[in-house]
């Protein structure tokens, strides 16, 4: 019975004319260890049998035969193992042997404590005319993310930006410009995935002097050698209004 399932799966015959499903993650996509996460795969039309497909494994991962336009897989207490691209498919009744709907949508299922540190750039330099404007891009690697910049001394961000890019940038005006910046992000909604803190970046002005760059090298290297602030207290009045709604406090984060 399963090999007769596996070799058909392996020679799958997509109906062109029946939509591809669609395959979804809740609460999210992005999750911390120990998450109990649930994969919706849903059909235009009612189905009979739905598989569940993980990259790099030949049979499917999980099957369900349900008569509706939905099924959900449960994967509980969520491991980074079982991080990685799923897919989903269908079929119905009348549909001959081996014959299977379209694969749907790709969806990454990234299982992780923090996620990867964020590269922050000075745009067009940071080393600027007097009184000039800057902007601070802070990159990660995952769109869809809010981002928030600090700034050395500063206990709350500076700004705070929802991007439905793998960046976001930060204008910095005018005389406000120089200092030492770093910047964070995470996921939009709990349950909240933090990454690690950006590199420090020195903004200053030309000609400001070598006792300036030198106090800046100096603060620089302090600051690569101190530990991410621990959990406990709220961000800004803003982050306390998000963790508010989903349930929870975000951490505390700074540039020391």
């Amino acid at each position: 019975m399963v090999l007769s399932l596996i070799l058909q799966l392996s020679t799958l015959s997509p109906l062109a004319s029946h939509p591809q499903p669609w395959l979804g993650a809740h609460p999210a996509a992005i999750v911390t260890p120990g998450i109990n996460v649930t994969l919706s795969c849903r059909t235009p039309e009612p189905a009979w049998r739905f598989a569940l497909f993980k990259r790099g494994l030949v049979a499917p991962l999980l099957l369900r035969d349900v008569s509706t336009e939905l099924a959900e897989f449960f994967l509980e207490e969520v491991t980074p193992a079982q991080g990685g691209s799923y897919h989903c498919r269908y079929r119905k009744t009348d549909w001959g042997p081996g014959v299977w709907s379209q694969p749907s949508n790709v969806l990454e299922l990234l299982v992780t404590d923090q996620l990867p540190r964020p590269s922050l750039v000075a745009l067009p330099g940071p080393v600027l005319a007097p009184g000039a404007n800057v902007s601070l891009r802070c990159a990660g690697r995952i769109p869809g993310m809010s981002f928030a910049l600090y700034r050395v001394g500063v206990a709350t961000p500076l700004q705070y930006i929802d991007s439905v890019q793998p960046w976001a940038d930060f204008l910095l005006i005018g005389t406000q410009a120089p200092g030492t910046y770093c910047c964070y992000y995470h996921t939009p909604s709990a349950p909240y995935v933090l990454s690690q803190r950006s590199q420090p970046l020195l903004i200053s002005y030309e000609g400001s002097g070598s006792s300036d760059y030198t106090r800046g090298n100096l603060i620089r290297l302090g600051l690569a050698g101190m530990v991410l602030i621990g959990l406990g207290s709220i961000l800004t009045v803003d982050w306390h209004s998000r963790s508010s709604a989903f349930g929870g406090p975000l951490p505390q984060q700074s540039c020391v």
